[in-house]
């Protein structure tokens, strides 16, 4: 993965890594109430039975297809209630050991972050997010402060399934003209054998096969 480093730095410090009853109110967060067209909620449902997600620039989880729901409904150890790929990784105590590449993966989306930050110094919106998750997490805080921002690019996730056991699949996105910011990422295995697998994750147990 390719880093480039920006200079804006916030300063935070926080000592905390995992959340807390005392700090549930520093992750009770949701997607922002922008209006997704129902065109493009249709677009994310249409890419059954490959899974699919619409997120913005914070990685908020505006839309989800069955297929994404079903993959990822057994790995939190806790309730997702803040609809956000990124808390959902770095607030969930099991995801290294259910991410391998879970340092990297995790590394790039706050990269990410800080690119899509570059365009809302200011924000409230995107500045309570980058206090809440400091709050909640040294890691965030430790790679926020490296400075670093990457541009989209292709990327492979292993996922190890409970059921249908290890999971490789590539990352794709798709920009969407109509919300700015916003983009359909797309899981697609990346070998035959997560090709064969992945309707074992699906829970009405006739979920297609996934075909090329």
């Amino acid at each position: 993965m390719q880093y480039a480093t920006w200079t804006l730095w916030l300063g935070l410090r926080v000592p905390h890594e995992q959340h807390t009853p005392a700090q549930s109110d520093a992750y009770m967060h949701g997607p922002p109430g922008a209006t997704v067209p129902d065109t493009i909620r249709e677009i994310v449902h249409s890419l059954e039975p490959l899974p699919a997600i619409l997120i913005n620039g914070r990685f908020d989880i505006l839309v989800s297809n069955n297929a994404h729901k079903e993959l990822f409904r057994d790995w939190h150890s806790m309730p997702c209630i803040h609809k956000n790929a990124l808390w959902c990784c770095i607030t969930e105590p099991s995801a290294r050991d259910k991410f391998p590449e879970y340092s990297q993966q995790v590394r790039y989306m706050v990269a990410r972050l800080r690119s899509g930050y570059s365009r809302h110094i200011g924000d409230q919106d995107w500045e309570e997010d980058i206090r809440r998750l400091a709050a909640l997490s040294r890691e965030f805080t430790e790679l926020w402060a490296r400075h670093e921002v990457a541009d989209p690019e292709p990327r492979v996730l292993t996922y190890l399934h409970p059921e249908a056991g290890p999971l490789r699949l590539a990352i794709s996105e798709l920009n969407v003209p109509d919300l700015p910011e916003a983009r359909i990422t797309v899981y697609t295995p990346s070998d035959e054998n997560t090709r064969a697998r992945l309707p074992l994750t699906r829970s009405t147990g006739t979920a297609a096969s996934v075909t090329i």
